[in-house]
């Protein structure tokens, strides 16, 4: 609901005079007339080509591939195959109908015992076994979104900081700022050194909030990185740590990404390093859900998982705000519980995910495009820097625009991510079937192969891509672009439609 207000206001003021605007904005809260959700950014416009155009293989073979959305598909029949041995899983079957009653009722904060449980095995099978976590120190909330605004809410008061290193996950911008009232200042990290989180990055933006009498509160990383697709490595966390330690300040560690391992080096997960690094334990937290590793953010299942008793009290006590359902709960407890199923869902998992990370950035390569290696994720960093105009953020937008809009593919810029080089795109890569993601590299083939690389101009059709190529921030041919943007449709992540869904859009 808050979303849809903040969309309306947005085009409302496009139409209303200034004095409307100042009437609108005395009846209704502060949260609901900002516009701090970031829903205007290009992360989420990408999303919005693709819903007005999808791609279909049948019914619209010219439509957008959403290549912005990270979501894990290659392991659903794994998944598909556990449910119909196992019907008495779910209340809504014949064999599992019994506990409906228990499950129907009112339900404790805290979660299912059983479902909290199974998470804290499971969190431990995907580290190898090497660390095991305290289901009393789980706290549910509505998927990774939810977790992260839960503990941004336990550590910050409106106006704190916390550092994030860049480039980082554009909703963070959503999740954690919107509604808690926080700041985020960013840690410079560039590609010079592979985008390395470095100790002089952070205390030099740790020194400008000082400078600024801005109060930092902690760091938040993503390990493994979205964006980048890589694991932070042992010694960077035991930097950020002792860091953290010394000023007294949280450590906030995002892992919602950290079964998805495809190649070396390991996952190394912080509740590992603080076995071996003498810290603050109160300091460290740690986000979780099921969305990445388990490809089901449709379940809402978010975790926070913090060291700290006071932040667990408070959590759960903030939980009442965004639970998990108890049919889900009950529902997950039994497929995590089922270490034969969990073993061979995680090491296929795997499998698929490097075959298709191989084969995604060895079609790359073949027209001469390069990726950020990377070990983890379902995306890769592309870098386009060899096709900008020049080295600035309008060229990276210009192109951003000709790829959506030309070469008919959502993929995410840089820009959106923070990043301070313009060039870099993230693009996904694991929410689609084989035959699409070929037909995606087809489309980025034949567009690189009409690119004159010297001039940076297709060869082919040269008036129409050079007319497409002069698009600016500046120019009046932004106009049509952003009339695109005014409907009041709200922005969401979605899959790519299914042939079902697709027809009964277009019926």
């Amino acid at each position: 609901m808050a979303i849809t207000i903040v969309t309306e206001i947005t085009n409302l003021r496009r139409r209303i005079p200034p004095r409307g605007i100042e009437q609108m904005e005395q009846l209704l809260s502060k949260i609901a007339t900002n516009e701090q959700h970031g829903e205007n950014s290009s992360y989420f416009h990408g999303w919005k080509a693709y819903d007005n155009d999808p791609y279909h293989p049948n019914q619209n073979p010219n439509g957008v591939i959403q290549l912005g959305l990270a979501e894990n598909q290659l392991s659903f029949d794994l998944v598909e195959e556990w449910i119909t041995k196992h019907p008495s899983a779910s209340i809504c079957t014949s064999e599992g109908v019994q506990m409906f009653r228990d499950i129907a009722i009112f339900q404790d904060y805290h979660g299912l015992p059983q479902f909290r449980n199974a998470v804290a095995r499971f969190m431990g099978k995907v580290r190898g076994g090497r660390v095991s976590f305290d289901p009393a120190r789980i706290v549910l909330a509505g998927g990774a979104t939810g977790a992260s605004e839960l503990i941004t809410f336990c550590l910050a008061d409106p106006g704190d900081a916390f550092l994030v290193p860049t480039p980082y996950y554009p909703a963070f911008d959503r999740d954690l700022k919107w509604r808690t009232g926080i700041q985020l200042i960013p840690v410079i990290c560039e590609s010079s050194n592979n985008f390395k989180i470095t100790k002089e990055a952070l205390e030099e933006a740790f020194e400008n909030a000082q400078k600024s009498s801005i109060k930092v509160k902690g760091v938040i990383i993503a390990n493994p990185s979205n964006p980048l697709g890589t694991t932070v490595e042992r010694e960077t966390q035991i930097t950020l740590v002792n860091f953290i330690n010394e000023k007294q300040i949280h450590l906030v560690c995002d892992e919602i990404y950290s079964a998805t391992i495809f190649s070396r080096p390991n996952f190394i997960s912080i509740a590992e390093i603080i076995e071996e690094v003498d810290c603050n334990r109160d300091l460290i937290h740690i986000i979780y859900s099921l969305s990445k590793d388990m490809g089901f953010p449709g379940f809402r299942v978010g975790i926070v998982y913090s060291y700290n008793d006071a932040v667990v009290n408070c959590g759960r006590k903030m939980s009442s705000f965004g639970l998990v359902s108890s049919q889900t709960q009950h529902f997950l407890a039994s497929m995590l519980s089922d270490d034969e199923f969990v073993d061979d869902f995680l090491k296929t998992s795997s499998m698929r995910l490097a075959k298709r990370h191989q084969t995604f950035t060895s079609g790359l390569e073949e027209v001469g495009i390069k990726c950020l290696n990377s070990n983890a994720g379902l995306f890769c960093w592309m870098d386009l820097r060899p096709l900008l105009k020049e080295p600035t953020f309008e060229a990276e937008m210009v192109l951003w625009r000709l790829i959506i809009h030309k070469v008919k593919l959502n993929v995410s810029p840089g820009f959106s991510f923070h990043c301070v080089e313009p060039g870099w795109f993230r693009v996904c890569f694991a929410n689609m079937d084989d035959e699409t993601l070929e037909i995606a590299l087809k489309r980025i083939r034949i567009f690189i192969q009409a690119t004159d690389k010297k001039s940076d101009v297709p060869a082919k059709k040269s008036k129409q891509w050079q007319k497409n190529l002069r698009l600016s921030f500046s120019g009046g041919s932004r106009c049509e672009y952003e009339e695109s943007l005014k409907s009041p449709s709200v922005m969401s992540p979605h899959s790519p439609m299914s042939p079902a869904q697709l027809v009964q859009t277009r019926t």
